[in-house]
């Protein structure tokens, strides 16, 4: 069940659509979801020995809490804004939405907003939800195979949870 209902929220989010503007003339649109994935890893790249991004999960779990009554609308807005605010730096910067970026181009442009106070706390925020997606319990979807804790040597509290409360 829990399964299902967190498909159709992330569906919900994943759905979402910011629109770009260049020069006051629609540009396109990007989904929330698309661009922030490519953005954890950008943020929290592969390396050996670190969980992947499957394992995290963190996209999900974004999907998921932004989609929860305990998330403040303004807290679900500003990251909302923050994807849009990426993309018209990349096309400021660029001309292209931050996904149809290089690895590089995406790099001066997240160097670029986080000289900024959106921008900084926009950065945090999503490297929030990454590192609670790595350390949360794995009965949320997230932190697969405890990936994250036996990446950290953590030792979990007891009792752990039996069901999911999100």
């Amino acid at each position: 069940m829990i399964n299902t209902r967190r498909k159709f929220l992330l569906a919900g989010f994943a759905g979402s659509v910011v629109l770009l503007t260049l020069n006051s003339e629609l540009f396109g649109g990007v989904t929330v979801l698309e661009t922030i994935s490519v953005l954890q890893e950008d943020l929290f790249p592969q390396t050996d020995g670190v969980p992947t991004k499957n394992e995290i999960n963190a996209k999900a779990y974004l999907g998921l809490m932004l989609n929860h009554k305990s998330v403040r609308d303004a807290d679900k807005e500003f990251i909302k804004n923050g994807v849009k605010w990426l993309n018209e730096e990349a096309i400021d910067m660029y001309k292209k939405t931050y996904t149809k970026l290089n690895t590089s181009q995406r790099q001066e442009v997240l160097k670029s907003i986080s000289k900024t106070s959106w921008g900084e706390g926009f950065i945090a925020d999503i490297l929030k939800f990454i590192f609670e997606a790595m350390l949360g319990d794995p009965i949320y979807g997230i932190n697969k195979n405890e990936s994250g804790w036996i990446w950290l040597n953590h030792k979990p509290g007891l009792p752990r949870p039996t069901k999911a409360y999100l």
